[in-house]
């Protein structure tokens, strides 16, 4: 009688240790998943736990810009389509333009997806990923502007640009009078009432003005550089860089991309031209 309880004791401490051991395997392999996300993220460097948080002026429509409150327009769903491949939630922030690559530098956000021309100066301070959409800078004057009809003819002109933006070197090419701005669009709206003689920006950015807010205004002459705009990021996050490009170019492959900018542009702007 005694050896069987013995045999049952010892059968009910094995069983509480193979519980026990049990428990903790299931732990360890729970929290090796857990981790698995948390170590990838730690590994791109994100400012938000699960956010992939990208900034903008939002002031470029349709490139980015607000309506009822809200950031919309390409770059926006670009930038929320990338997230989405990563595996982060969409965070769009704005910044104003002329401090938005110290606000990168400062990790108030992970990336700039913001229509920002990848350039070498630029470089120097940023990592930028491959391009998701091409452009190049146009010459934009007043629709009854008769007299300046070619590049040539802005030689000592006013030339209106936007603040920290590539286009104050293109327009020093031409004149010392250049007017800067807070945004393309109020450049573009001086050029009706003539405080501005001409303007230098994206020519998609001119384009869509004239076309949704009926601007009177005229592209002259052909672009003067086309450019690549890119994903700026900090440097050092190889991890970051390379999942964002992964997910461009899945876009890309799998026709999400061309639907994207079709909606927006009616053409799909990695097309060559």
């Amino acid at each position: 009688m005694k050896k069987n309880k013995n045999a049952l004791l010892s059968l009910f401490v094995g069983l509480i240790v193979i519980l026990v051991l049990s428990a903790c395997s299931s732990n360890s392999s729970s929290n090796s998943k857990g981790n698995e996300k948390t170590d990838n993220e730690v590994k791109m460097d994100l400012v938000n736990k699960g956010k992939l948080t990208f900034a903008m002026s939002g002031l470029l429509k349709p490139l980015n810009y607000k309506e009822n409150e809200k950031l919309v327009g390409f770059d926006v769903e670009i930038g929320t389509e990338i997230a989405k491949r990563i595996g982060l939630e969409a965070n769009p922030v704005t910044n104003p333009w002329e401090t938005i690559i110290q606000g990168l530098k400062g990790k108030k956000y992970d990336a700039i997806i913001g229509s920002m021309t990848a350039t070498e100066d630029r470089s120097k301070q940023v990592d930028f990923s491959d391009p998701y959409y091409t452009s190049g800078a146009q010459v934009f004057v007043a629709e009854g502007n008769n007299e300046l009809k070619a590049k040539a003819d802005l030689k000592d002109k006013t030339i209106g640009v936007m603040q920290a933006s590539t286009y104050t070197d293109d327009a020093k090419k031409y004149t010392t009078k250049i007017k800067s701005f807070p945004s393309d669009i109020y450049a573009l709206q001086d050029l009706p009432p003539g405080r501005v003689d001409a303007v230098i920006t994206d020519r998609i950015v001119g384009v869509s003005a004239i076309k949704e807010s009926g601007l009177k205004i005229k592209p002259i002459d052909d672009v003067i550089k086309t450019e690549e705009i890119a994903v700026a990021i900090n440097k050092g996050n190889p991890e970051l860089l390379k999942a964002i490009n992964e997910a461009i170019a899945s876009m890309v492959e799998d026709g999400t991309y061309e639907k994207i900018s079709t909606k927006w542009f009616g053409v799909n702007l990695l097309d060559k031209k």
